[in-house]
């Protein structure tokens, strides 16, 4: 059974490195938290002191990572997976990051004999741990083919959106267009209940009406309308305030790279700001529901 090493245990690296697990793939795991990796290895993967160890004698190499400093520093460098992955080696980095870093890297790993794609993912927690996971791919077509049975252990649809760096971009737009919805969402909500409507009424209504939108029939962010999203445990887990503001950044930039009009992104990316500012940066980014409720 091929060895895979999967670095970067986060919300979603780790419930997607145990779905590798349980698809019986033999799974070298490592994480800059100790405490990250010992689920993992109850789970029966190995547990590496670094990423470089945790790419030894692996044929395919998973990396999932809050921003592009992060995924630069576990890449590049005399440590890094770059020089440490053995020959033919192929690296698939899920983390969502800016285009122009995963088309460096790309390129890179090409003159060492490496191969490597951009994947980053759409699903959320519930989805890494459903194996449910959307994979936004970039890179040569034979590379993703290599890669597509250990995507599918992980997710359920897996689309080539082009070359090196097309996942990303791909993943920034879609973030972008969620952010504005879930801001978008929770504004009309936090109007009908302020008029008197059950939030959960409101959001049967809109989830049958014209205005139905994964926020509000997945992701619901108003507290007790849904068991099981991160607005009905406090906002704890899930896609963190911070996370999104990042990647409305992304999409900022990358909207002046291309001389982009994106003024409902700007605005979105405007109030996370605000919203991350007042204290809510670890906490889902659905809890920008307080903005409008004028609550901590």
């Amino acid at each position: 059974m091929d060895t895979i090493a999967f670095i970067g245990l986060g919300h979603m690296g780790a419930p997607m490195a145990l779905n590798l697990i349980k698809a019986g793939y033999s799974v070298q795991v490592y994480d800059v938290q100790e405490s990250s990796m010992a689920s993992l290895r109850q789970a029966g993967a190995r547990s590496a002191t670094s990423a470089s160890e945790a790419a030894q004698g692996a044929l395919i190499i998973f990396t999932m990572l809050p921003a592009g400093r992060h995924v630069r520093q576990v890449y590049e460098g005399s440590q890094g997976l770059l020089q440490s992955a053995q020959e033919g080696a192929l690296l698939v980095d899920c983390s969502t990051i800016e285009a122009q870093v995963s088309q460096d890297l790309a390129a890179q790993a090409r003159q060492r004999g490496l191969h490597m794609l951009d994947a980053p993912v759409s699903g959320g927690t519930a989805g890494a741990a459903a194996g449910t996971l959307t994979f936004i791919v970039g890179g040569d077509e034979p590379a993703l083919e290599r890669a597509r049975p250990y995507l599918e252990a992980m997710g359920k649809n897996i689309f080539h959106a082009g070359q090196a760096g097309a996942g990303q971009v791909a993943k920034i737009c879609n973030n972008m267009l969620l952010g504005v919805l879930m801001a978008g969402t929770s504004e009309a909500l936090a109007l009908g209940v302020a008029h008197g409507l059950d939030p959960q009424v409101l959001s049967s209504i809109i989830a049958r009406s014209s205005g139905r939108n994964w926020a509000t029939e997945l992701y619901n962010p108003w507290p007790g309308v849904m068991p099981d999203v991160p607005a009905s445990r406090e906002y704890q887990g899930g896609f963190g305030t911070a996370l999104m503001l990042k990647d409305l950044g992304l999409a900022a930039d990358a909207a002046v790279r291309q001389n982009s009009a994106v003024p409902l992104g700007e605005l979105a990316r405007n109030l996370y700001a605000l919203h991350a500012a007042q204290g809510h940066d670890k906490q889902d980014f659905s809890s920008i529901l307080k903005l409008y409720r004028g609550r901590d």
